[in-house]
């Protein structure tokens, strides 16, 4: 098969990645072998790629990344269902887990400390084919086409829990930062839940998309004027990577209010006077799988998207760096 291969960690502009003919993979006891139609493409294959989360993320070289995979069943490992061969699965960044720890057996299967990571730890989807963990692929629903699909599993997924810690309600006013790929699904997730959403950004290209897809309102960020006072949002929910911005969120969350950071990024000390709340988040469950992919199923959530080859892996994560990706990116083998 053709594969995007990470040999050694790079700066995007040396092009790392290397499109190669390797062997195609044998899927082992409870896994199944997949077809990739789609694989999104996130800020953290970046980091990875370039070698800025060493030496924790790969876990060895050399390693296929990609972690928002939609393809089709071909074979099986002993044990999984042969039923499933032909079907249309989805892979999210979460390729299996322990199932029994503490963090499994109550929900928060993504905290598992023996988790084992799609593109980071097991080669991922910027290939032809895929080793999946058979209770980790989640079959697609009809109406979503490849493309569509595959961002759900990853900013799909990360929205709504990002969400879930904000503890939106009807009639809260969320402040979001960070319209991209996840930022883009957050609104939409917060207006779903009958919150007021303003999106904070400094740039006209992510204020146009975050009216798109349902924004109440565009502010930028007060170091250009932000016509957000201090302390008038409910919550706020970043996933911008910068200290400014987690600052933005700090200064325009009320008293009490929830600050959720989806990125790393440093925090100034809080005044401990106004008892805000500040979560972080990551990743989802299966669970959260479903309940992303259904609801997209029935329309109401989208993604953005523009798709490309997978000859063009390099050229588009130097395009992600350089901020000129339009909410997501999708590789097409």
């Amino acid at each position: 098969m053709k594969a995007a291969v990470l040999g050694r960690p790079a700066p995007i502009g040396e092009s790392p990645l290397t499109i190669q003919e390797v062997p195609d993979p044998i899927p082992g006891p409870g896994e199944l072998l997949i077809r990739v139609r789609a694989c999104g493409v996130c800020r953290s294959n970046l980091h990875m790629v370039q070698g800025e989360w060493m030496p924790g993320s790969p876990s060895h070289l050399p390693i296929i990344p990609g972690h928002e995979v939609v393809g089709e069943v071909v074979e099986v490992g002993s044990g999984a269902d042969a039923s499933r061969i032909g079907e249309r699965v989805g892979v999210q960044p979460l390729w299996s887990t322990c199932g029994s720890c503490e963090h499994c057996l109550t929900g928060t299967e993504q905290r598992c400390r023996r988790r084992q990571i799609t593109g980071e730890t097991r080669d991922g989807g910027f290939a032809e084919l895929m080793l999946a963990d058979a209770r980790f692929a989640f079959p697609i629903p009809n109406g979503l086409t490849d493309t569509e699909a595959a961002p759900l599993l990853c900013p799909g997924v990360t929205a709504l829990g990002a969400v879930r810690k904000a503890a939106v309600s009807p009639g809260h006013r969320v402040g979001v930062l960070g319209i991209g790929g996840v930022g883009h699904m957050v609104i939409q997730f917060a207006a779903l839940a009958g919150a007021e959403v303003t999106a904070i950004t400094g740039t006209p290209a992510n204020g146009a998309l975050a009216r798109e897809v349902g924004a109440h309102h565009v502010s930028s960020p007060a170091s250009q004027g932000s016509a957000l006072a201090d302390g008038t949002q409910d919550s706020t929910i970043v996933f911008a990577p910068s200290a400014e911005a987690v600052a933005e969120a700090v200064r325009v969350t009320k008293p009490g209010g929830r600050i959720v950071l989806g990125v790393p990024a440093p925090i100034a000390p809080l005044d401990v006077g106004d008892e805000k709340v500040v979560l972080t988040t990551v990743l989802g469950s299966r669970s959260d799988v479903g309940q992303v992919l259904d609801l997209a199923a029935r329309g109401l959530i989208r993604v953005v998207h523009r798709d490309y080859p997978l000859a063009e892996v390099n050229d588009v994560l130097g395009q992600l760096a350089a901020g000129n990706v339009r909410a997501r990116a999708v590789l097409v083998p």
